[in-house]
């Protein structure tokens, strides 16, 4: 194997691929990176057996060939390169790089030793823009329950043109609150329903983030199989098994009304409610909302033994009746740094009951909260 490439395309790719590089004490070639060169270009290839990313660099590829090597050296060393090209060539168990006036080895393992990443059939395609798909897996990432006692609430939900939506649907809730978001598809029209794992989206998070701003396409690709997702995008595809088994059916916990909605500015809310946690009981974290339809006014409060107490009032929009509610003020702020509009409209249904956050005039975001219990 012998190649040319630029230094930042090397490390970019080694960068997109790095994500899903780990320490694995016993697989240890899963610390590596394979690295492939054919047909006038080169891919890079890392997994953690959960997931796998591809990333490919033009190159003028003398001599085709494959290797693996430590991704982390290999990352750190490119890095510290200030030519602009980078020649390679594998000679028996090492990877020789020059660039410039700078010369190294690195000692590697062949690639066959290197797990195999099965392709993903495409059973079902979808394309959609990658900015709003990036915006809607970041908006309900953080409602994932952060351990696997139940498999699937460790996941996302994912569903093309269910009844629920036509388009797609994501959803993430841990059992104490559950975030929803929905966009429009752009190509394809099968329904399809998945759980992608938490780690999976916050890779595909990751990456959709590093690859913003360059030259090239607007269009995320996704195709769905029956254990299996691939993301394509620009030249970087990643695939990743699914989560067995049936997601919650969590819109049974939506209220369809309510007895009680206020409108508030979003950032004067969030600074009152940052302002409340700093009085709140450690672990319990909880700040009370209370809404006075009379005055129209929000009222925050909460009280801790060890700091004291705080209480605020926001001016109001009020729709219905009076109604208290004490909320983890993590979740709450969790929710609303995901809201893009000025203002937020909160609504509830008394003091036991699940409320709900949501952008004003817009019903393609909800946040559900459940109350903390006295």
């Amino acid at each position: 194997m012998k190649f040319i490439c630029t230094r930042e395309n090397f490390s970019h790719a080694l960068d997109v691929v790095g994500g899903v590089v780990g320490k694995q004490a016993n697989l240890p070639i899963l610390s590596h990176v394979c690295i492939v060169a054919a047909d006038a270009k080169v891919e890079f290839i890392g997994t953690n057996l959960e997931v796998a990313i591809r990333a490919s660099v033009r190159a003028k590829v003398d001599s085709a060939g494959s290797f693996t090597v430590p991704a982390k050296t290999l990352a750190d060393f490119v890095h510290l390169l200030m030519d602009e090209q980078v020649e390679v060539e594998l000679k028996e168990n090492e990877l020789h790089i020059r660039s410039g006036n700078s010369y190294t080895k690195i000692k590697g393992v062949p690639a066959d030793e290197f797990p195999v990443i099965p392709d993903v059939e495409e059973t079902h395609g979808y394309v959609l823009l990658v900015n709003p798909f990036r915006d809607a897996l970041s908006k309900v990432i953080s409602s994932a329950a952060r351990n696997d006692i139940r498999p699937e609430l460790a996941g996302v939900y994912v569903g093309f043109f269910t009844d629920r939506f036509q388009g797609l649907l994501l959803a993430a809730t841990d059992s104490y609150r559950l975030a929803e978001k929905k966009i429009s598809v752009s190509q394809g029209t099968d329904e399809v329903r998945c759980i992608v794992p938490a780690r999976t989206v916050s890779e595909m998070i990751r990456i959709l983030t590093v690859l913003h701003g360059e030259e090239g396409e607007s269009q995320v690709r996704l195709s769905v199989s029956q254990n299996q997702i691939a993301l394509r995008y620009n030249t970087v595809e990643m695939t990743s098994r699914l989560i067995d088994g049936t997601y919650p059916d969590y819109a049974q916990i939506i209220p369809e009304t309510f007895k009680t909605s206020v409108v508030v500015p979003k950032d004067i809310l969030i600074n009152k409610i940052k302002a409340a946690s700093l009085f709140t009981t450690s672990g319990v974290n909880a700040v009370s909302l209370a809404v006075n339809a009379g005055e129209k006014t929000l009222g925050i409060s909460s009280v801790s033994t060890q700091t004291g107490e705080h209480s605020s009032t926001i001016d109001a929009d009020v729709t219905g009746v009076d109604g208290t509610i004490l909320l983890n003020h993590r979740y709450i702020l969790d929710g609303l740094q995901h809201i893009d509009t000025d203002e937020v409209e909160f609504s509830m249904n008394g003091s036991d009951a699940p409320c709900l956050f949501k952008p004003k005039g817009d019903d393609h975001y909800l946040y559900i909260v459940m109350p903390v219990r006295q």
